[in-house]
C-alpha cells in the first residue's frame, strides 16, 4: 500500500526519483498516465491491468465513458525504473500536470500521484478547508 507524501525534483533529463519506500511495491515496471485533478497517476503493472480492464468495459455509447477511457488509456505509457529508482516523465504528461521542477509524490493506496508542488499545496489547502463537508457527503457512501 502506498501512503505518505514526498517532495522531489524532476531533473533536466525529465527523470523523477521514486521514494525508496515505494520502489519495492511499484516493481521494475509500472504505468504512468494522466490522472484526475491535473496530476499524474503511477500504477504498478498489476494494478494498471485491473484498471485498464475496467476501462475497456465502459459502454461505448456513452460519451463520458469514452472520454474518460481515452484520457486514461491514450495518456498511458510504461515507466521502467532505472538502477537509481527513477522514471522518465514525457513532455506531454509533464505539460498535462503542469509539473515543472519540484513535484510532490503522494501515495494513494494502490497508486502514486505526482503533482506539481504548487498545485498540490493549493489542492491540499482547499481540501483541508472543506474536510468537514466532504466527510458529511461520504457518510452517504458508507464511509
Amino acid at each position: 500500500m502506498f501512503i505518505g507524501e514526498y517532495t522531489y525534483s524532476i531533473d533536466e533529463k525529465k527523470r523523477l526519483a521514486i521514494p525508496a519506500k515505494f520502489r519495492q511495491l511499484l516493481g521494475k515496471q509500472a504505468v504512468i498516465t494522466r490522472g484526475l485533478d491535473n496530476c499524474l497517476f503511477l500504477y504498478p503493472a498489476k494494478e494498471w491491468k485491473i484498471l485498464a480492464q475496467k476501462l475497456s468495459k465502459l459502454p461505448l455509447a456513452q460519451a463520458d465513458a469514452r472520454g474518460f477511457a481515452r484520457l486514461m488509456l491514450t495518456g498511458a505509457m510504461e515507466a521502467r525504473l532505472d538502477s537509481l529508482g527513477r522514471i522518465l516523465i514525457p513532455d506531454y504528461l509533464k505539460d498535462y500536470a503542469s509539473c515543472r521542477k519540484r513535484v510532490v509524490i503522494a501515495g494513494v493506496y494502490n497508486r502514486i500521484e505526482i503533482w506539481d508542488e504548487k498545485k498540490w499545496q493549493e489542492y491540499k489547502n482547499k481540501t483541508e478547508t472543506a474536510v468537514g463537508d466532504i466527510a458529511e457527503r461520504l457518510k452517504e457512501l458508507g464511509v
